[in-house]
């Protein structure tokens, strides 16, 4: 990849192509017990290079707004969250959920200075436990999303994130490359909770020659990845991933099915959202108090932060003797720690001009180019980018046996379908 191609797809803040590709979705932001409670403490939030402020005012609404007083600069975090509004703690400058400045005590009666002022604001919507933000132009903004997850009952999902310090594109392509899963995560396999005992394990650790083929869907791509199994049939595993960030990863077993969101913080970090469900069943007390545990794709936090205990500061915990007598691969526990190591440790934004790409990287490489159009796409015609409609989110992943003369978009189209109450496809 030439370097100009490179800070095209890593850059997202204000005026960047990519950066105003992110800002036609709505992305998820904060999860909603950060602003469980009318007038509680607002909540710094930093997305796509711009750094705002969150709150839930006294009736309950939810705003984001520029995190920085009109006045002099201060930061409204220092702020009281009081009667519908922030107030700075300076000089009492007071501020709605819409960035409206409703009262400037120094100021006469008379004045109207008030009536001029207003802070950059955006809109904020909670679904799912989640709350999301969009960022575009209002006259374009898209109906709320409908991925299945967080449509699910709540005792059916389960969702956490964490910060992660490296670009947003690095820790995408990881979550679409399923080819290290036998490698880096092999003996989380047959030793996880939320992974052991699927018969499809056995298929990604006795085949570590995958062939990937990846076709194009409403939205992003079907990245079907095969290997070999008995009677002469592949096990297919087949990853959704819909722009710009969002990946979800197909079932094993009766195991919740589980996915991500990676959205840019600053071009040198992104929040990694990870969520697990299941369509047609509560999740189990030993299911649940496995993710709180760290165990599958979630982690263990730093206490009253959403930062992992193992990062790049202790050097993820990683235990040498582990790793030389094989309990893990890397040396590293955990699942989501092991694939973050080693996207941090490529830099914050990977020198993707030295790179050597192989055939199990042709999602990477299609992901890649999808971006890259749809980018372009928006910057020269200003045309509506794929996925960004609800119609797009109705999709599942699946992992399935078929015949060796079949192809997988076809010979099983309806598992990619997400209908409620339907089981999804799994082996």
């Amino acid at each position: 990849m030439k370097k100009e191609q490179n800070d095209y797809l890593t850059q997202t803040g204000p005026g960047t192509p990519m950066g105003e590709l992110f800002r036609r979705y709505w992305q998820p932001v904060l999860l909603s017990e950060e602003l469980a409670e009318p007038d509680g403490p607002p909540v710094r939030l930093e997305i796509l290079s711009e750094k705002l402020l969150a709150f839930r005012d006294s009736s309950g609404r939810l705003g984001v707004i520029d995190e920085f007083c009109a006045h002099r600069g201060v930061s409204l975090w220092f702020g009281r969250n009081e009667e519908n509004g922030i107030r700075c703690p300076y000089h009492g400058w007071k501020y709605d959920i819409n960035g409206k400045c409703i009262e400037i005590p120094s100021e006469p009666s008379e004045s109207k200075l008030c009536d001029r002022i207003r802070l950059k604001s955006y809109p904020l919507e909670e679904r799912g436990g989640i709350i999301w933000i969009y960022m575009g132009p209002p006259e374009f903004k898209p109906d709320l999303p409908e991925y299945e997850f967080a449509l699910a009952p709540p005792k059916r999902r389960f969702i956490t994130k964490r910060l992660q310090e490296s670009n947003w594109l690095q820790a995408l392509e990881g979550g679409i490359d399923s080819s290290h899963v036998s490698w880096l995560h092999g003996k989380n396999l047959q030793s996880d909770p939320l992974f052991k005992g699927s018969k499809g394990n056995q298929y990604n650790l006795n085949d570590l020659k995958p062939i990937f083929e990846v076709v194009e869907s409403e939205g992003g791509l079907y990245i079907g990845v095969r290997r070999n199994a008995e009677n002469n049939q592949y096990y297919w595993r087949v990853t959704q991933w819909l722009l710009p960030a969002f990946t979800l990863i197909p079932p094993r077993g009766d195991h919740p099915v589980h996915g991500h969101f990676w959205v840019p913080i600053n071009d040198h970090q992104n929040w990694a959202w990870s969520f697990d469900y299941h369509p047609n069943r509560d999740l189990t007390d030993l299911e649940v108090n496995a993710m709180k545990d760290g165990k599958g794709i979630h982690v263990k936090y730093i206490p009253g932060t959403y930062i992992p205990i193992q990062n790049k500061q202790n050097d993820y915990l990683m235990d040498r003797k582990a790793q030389k007598e094989g309990l893990t691969f890397s040396g590293i526990e955990g699942i989501a720690m092991q694939d973050a190591s080693l996207q941090e440790s490529m830099g914050t934004i990977q020198d993707r001009t030295k790179e050597n790409l192989t055939s199990t990287d042709n999602g990477i490489l299609m992901a890649r180019r999808r971006l890259l159009n749809a980018a372009k796409e928006l910057e020269s015609r200003g045309v509506s980018p794929p996925g960004s409609q609800p119609s797009a989110h109705h999709v599942r992943s699946a992992a399935f046996l078929l015949p060796i003369d079949k192809k997988f978009n076809e010979a099983a189209s309806d598992a990619f379908i997400a209908e409620q109450g339907k089981p999804h496809v799994t082996v």
